[in-house]
């Protein structure tokens, strides 16, 4: 009689512990698969991608500790902030749901372009990568180095940059951006499309989320100083040569001369995507990532939310200077 008596306890304690976690996190889960994925993309960063059961729950109790807080008001119509140092997230909303990534596109541009440099460092332009938009002001015949064009890639969000790069790739464009969603694929970012290097709407259905952001930034991040570098790099001058003119470039968005330790990384723009932008933060012991998709205020938003991200894990935040 005891037997059954200590069995039923049991299996009653399981249930309710069951029910608890599927109440906290049903309905994320639920979101997920219904967007083709199966375990939240965002949970595959580790052991080279492939989540284990580990990868899936711990993300998830670390979430729990760490909320406090009152939630931000805000226009963004998907956030994400997470905080690489303690592995969880901070704030997050819509994390999941595809939307257009405008400039943002021009993480992945560079990655691929740092994993395929031309021997001989020689990226020349030709008249199909005169594009409208953003530009870093190249001419059709000159010569730029890769890290010429990474700087204008990142600091002016130069659409010019984003097309050399991808024409001077073998196999052109093309092959580029099918290297650039292979990549996607292969890094677990499974609810992101490219259609072109740049992010320019209008030339198919190019998207991503917040948490797939979250992927290919922190992937650049550890895996190419130089991206690091240039993405922490307020102005750059390109000097003449005799292939090319001189070009001064400045980082014009980011939080990076007025919110004490923001060391990166990209914003974007189109009107179909709004302001997006994705920030670095390292800070009081913490680096945090923060992404915000569809803002109407991305540089005050951001503020907020890394001032709110700080708070959650018991930093004070910095003061606040009024700039960029």
């Amino acid at each position: 009689m005891k037997f059954f008596t200590y069995l039923f306890v049991t299996l009653f304690i399981t249930t309710v512990f069951l029910t608890g976690l599927w109440f906290f996190y049903g309905k994320q889960l639920l979101h997920s698969s219904q967007i083709n994925s199966p375990i939240p993309s965002f949970l595959m960063l580790s052991k080279n991608n492939q989540a284990t059961l580990l990868d899936f729950w711990l993300p998830m109790v670390k979430q729990i500790q760490g909320s406090s807080g009152a939630l931000p008001d805000l226009t963004a119509q998907s956030v994400l902030m997470y905080d690489l140092t303690d592995n969880k997230v901070l704030y997050e909303k819509d994390p999941y749901v595809r939307r257009p990534m405008a400039s943002l596109t021009k993480i992945m541009t560079a990655i691929i372009a740092l994993e395929n440099p031309k021997p001989d460092d020689r990226y020349i332009v030709t008249k199909n990568d005169m594009v409208t938009g953003d530009l870093m002001g190249v001419t059709p015949g000159e010569v730029y180095s890769l890290q010429d064009l990474l700087y204008g890639l990142v600091l002016h969000s130069a659409n010019d940059a984003a097309e050399v790069l991808a024409s001077n790739y073998p196999g052109g464009r093309s092959a580029f951006i099918k290297a650039m969603n292979n990549k996607a694929k292969a890094l677990g970012m499974l609810n992101t499309n490219y259609t072109n290097p740049s992010g320019l709407q209008g030339d198919g259905n190019q998207y991503t989320t917040t948490y797939d952001l979250l992927i290919v930034t922190r992937y650049a991040l550890k895996h190419y100083p130089l991206f690091a570098k240039v993405v922490s790099t307020v102005t750059y001058k390109i000097p003449a040569t005799n292939e090319h003119k001189e070009i001064d470039l400045s980082n014009e968005t980011n939080l990076l001369t007025s919110y004490p330790g923001v060391i990166g990384v990209k914003d974007g723009y189109t009107p179909e995507a709004g302001l997006c932008l994705v920030t670095l933060l390292n800070y009081g012991g913490h680096k945090i990532i923060g992404i915000i998709l569809n803002s109407q205020d991305r540089r005050g938003e951001m503020k907020t939310l890394l001032d709110y991200s700080l708070k959650s894990v018991g930093v004070s935040p910095p003061p606040y200077h009024a700039g960029q």
